[in-house]
């Protein structure tokens, strides 16, 4: 968690650098042209993050299409609350680490590490940081997302990915991930469709009219689920959306 927090910080401290009035600020140009930030200003940072990092975790991470995902299969089991909100958010907090592990690690290698070493300057160590960044987002954003962002936005064609402001890429990746999350829970929603489906049509042809076809239907989609290893199965295609797994 702490990495993590890190991570974020390097690549939203720009931003709160550029506040003013704040006379425990200071920032100081070194001999080699780099900015040496104050202690408070630091701390200042840590501390806002500390308010829009649930916001950074949803919007930059895989936690999105993970959630979404899981939420769309306990409603296709139909067990209502189970498992509970508190369960599924954790796994897919866990599971967001699992994904994100690659490029935290090198987020941490290539530029919190040197940085907290006192290697590298504390502007470098965010641009290194927020590039690497850039590229998870990049390879996960569909390119008629990005495309669209970028004509609202009334640029021109970028160069490259090094090129894609985060103001664009940033709701181009959320509704790159939105679109996915919907897509893998369609394809996970049909086959219990499917049972549900069969249930209703036995029932109602023995004529078991007061029978609730999901009464029945439960505990089938349930075996079936169990027998496939279910969880296992979806876990590791989330992960394998994102180049993991194989």
């Amino acid at each position: 968690m702490t990495r993590v927090l890190l991570a974020l910080s390097l690549v939203m401290l720009p931003t709160l650098a550029s506040a003013q009035g704040l006379p425990a600020i200071t920032m100081q140009q070194g001999a080699a042209g780099g900015t040496t930030y104050s202690l408070s200003l630091q701390i200042v940072a840590l501390m806002t993050l500390l308010t829009v990092l649930p916001s950074l975790l949803l919007g930059m991470t895989a936690f999105t299409r993970i959630i979404i995902v899981l939420s769309i299969l306990r409603q296709a089991l139909g067990t209502q609350q189970t498992p509970p909100n508190q369960v599924l958010i954790a796994l897919a907090l866990f599971l967001t680490f699992f994904v994100m592990q690659p490029t935290l690690t090198r987020m941490h290698e290539e530029a919190i590490g040197p940085y907290l070493d006192g290697q590298m300057a504390p502007d470098v160590a965010i641009r290194t940081s927020s590039e690497i960044l850039r590229g998870f987002l990049v390879e996960n954003t569909r390119q008629n997302d990005l495309l669209m962002f970028q004509q609202l936005a009334g640029d021109e064609t970028y160069s490259g990915p090094d090129a894609v402001p985060f103001a664009v890429l940033l709701p181009a990746f959320m509704t790159s991930e939105l679109k996915t999350a919907f897509q893998i829970g369609f394809l996970l929603f049909l086959p219990f469709l499917v049972i549900d489906m069969v249930v209703a049509s036995i029932l109602m042809a023995l004529g078991m009219m007061m029978l609730s076809p999901m009464i029945v239907s439960l505990p089938i989609k349930l075996l079936l689920f169990v027998l496939v290893d279910g969880w296992a199965l979806t876990v590791g295609s989330l992960a394998a959306t994102y180049g993991l797994g194989g």
